[in-house]
């Protein structure tokens, strides 16, 4: 008999007192849809509280759980760490876990990220990558590059510099226009290669290379704005233009990092470095929430040069030893399989499965990289109907805006990748 009790509370009990306190991502206070509440999860499974029933996970936690849920290896790598400390303060102090982690980041990433600054999340670690650009012109004794440079339809994070950067219109931090500092847009990147919009980009980076720290952007594949791919070839263009202009580049890859496009990083689609890259999400395997950022000596040693030679960032749980030891682990898992030969096959069940939906009428589109597929419609779903649709198959799905998307845990078999494409398609029908 499944227990309608979680840790003494009954279910509904439990439901009206996060009605009454908790407040959830992206929702009002107090919220208006009754969340599913999750008592355990296991392989690519969600187990839910009184009921007993089990969801397919095709969120992978927002992207983050590569090796699914409960993974022996990675809680051996936790019970391991909590065995010798869980946490201790990185000013002045370091430790092996930290170190370890920060060596693997430089050695699977593209050449020439040297240095890692550990941070708290994906969030963080854009404001982090900000604040080296503008520092490193400031020491250089151009304070006058403090702008960004990004295309629109991108999402870097709901912090105040990431929200800067995320599109202006139509997009969650439109509400802030006229707070945000002003930053420079171009045109959203089309799917495939343009001269045209080749030359839109350098044309834009000359005309304001004298006020632009850096261009941001996220390669290849947009993730929250619109869960919209590119040309790997705009980001050739974007280095050889930063380049000539004196321009830093930085690589939000918080999204697309630890395989999920099919290579260890976007940047590898097009064969670029960056000055700057941003890793998060994956990088625990969903354990617990810990991102980095990368940058070259190039950034580093023109901070050094300033007034003031330091990174004035330090937050309270940056190295966090738990973190940085689950992370580690789950980078060896990662690399220690065939993980290409596993993406190419959830690409193809995604691509098999969601075919059909390039049917359906409201469709506008189904798209698949890696693994990752999209279906967008020609309308603003209803969330609430499109989520009970997918339940209704026995899987877990967040569409949002126009996109029913899955990102599904790596290790998702062959039947649930089935099971997760025919959620996708009962969603955008009944969405």
């Amino acid at each position: 008999m499944p227990d309608p009790h979680v840790s003494g509370l009954s279910v509904p009990e439990l439901l009206e007192l996060d009605r009454r306190h908790v407040w959830h991502p992206y929702g009002p206070m107090p919220g208006r849809q009754e969340p599913l509440v999750v008592e355990s999860a296991s392989g690519v499974r969600l187990r839910l509280a009184g009921t007993g029933t089990e969801l397919i996970d095709g969120m992978s936690s927002w992207w983050s759980a590569i090796h699914g849920y409960n993974h022996p290896a990675l809680n051996e790598a936790a019970r391991d760490q909590l065995g010798r400390m869980s946490h201790v303060m990185f000013g002045g102090l370091t430790h092996e876990p930290a170190v370890r982690l920060a060596k693997r980041l430089v050695d699977m990433s593209p050449e020439g990220l040297e240095h890692v600054f550990l941070a708290d999340s994906g969030s963080v670690s854009v404001e982090v990558a900000v604040k080296m650009c503008l520092q490193h012109w400031r020491s250089l004794g151009r304070p006058g590059k403090q702008r960004l440079l990004t295309w629109r339809g991108g999402y870097h994070g709901d912090t105040w510099q990431p929200m800067s950067v995320c599109d202006p219109e139509g997009g969650m931090h439109e509400l802030w226009q006229g707070v945000l500092q002003r930053q420079v847009f171009a045109d959203p990147p089309p799917v495939a290669y343009e001269e045209s919009y080749a030359d839109q980009l350098r044309e834009l980076i000359e005309r304001h290379a004298d006020e632009l720290a850096a261009v941001i952007v996220e390669p290849v594949v947009q993730g929250a704005g619109g869960m919209r791919f590119h040309s790997p070839a705009y980001l050739r263009v974007l280095r050889e233009a930063c380049d000539a202009h004196d321009v830093l580049l930085v690589f939000d890859e918080i999204a697309t990092g630890f395989g999920r496009t099919g290579t260890l990083f976007a940047a590898e689609h097009a064969g670029v470095t960056p000055d700057v890259m941003c890793v998060g999400k994956a990088l625990t395997g969903g354990y617990m929430t810990m991102a980095a950022t990368l940058c070259t000596a190039r950034v580093a040693d023109g901070i050094s040069r300033g007034e003031v030679p330091v990174l004035a960032h330090g937050p309270t749980f940056m190295g966090n030893p738990l973190a940085a030891a689950v992370a580690c682990a789950s980078i060896d898992l990662l690399l220690g399989q065939d993980w290409q030969t596993e993406v190419k096959r959830v690409e193809t069940g995604l691509r098999e499965g969601l075919a059909p939906a390039a049917e359906l009428p409201g469709v506008r589109d189904v798209r698949v990289l890696g693994a990752i597929g999209v279906v967008q419609l020609d309308h603003e779903i209803d969330m609430a109907a499109a989520t009970r649709a997918a339940v209704r198959e026995g899987v877990w799905l967040r569409p949002f805006r126009d996109l029913v998307y899955t990102m599904p845990p790596y290790v998702t078999g062959d039947v649930d990748l089935a099971r997760i494409t025919a959620a996708v398609c009962a969603a955008a029908r009944e969405g």
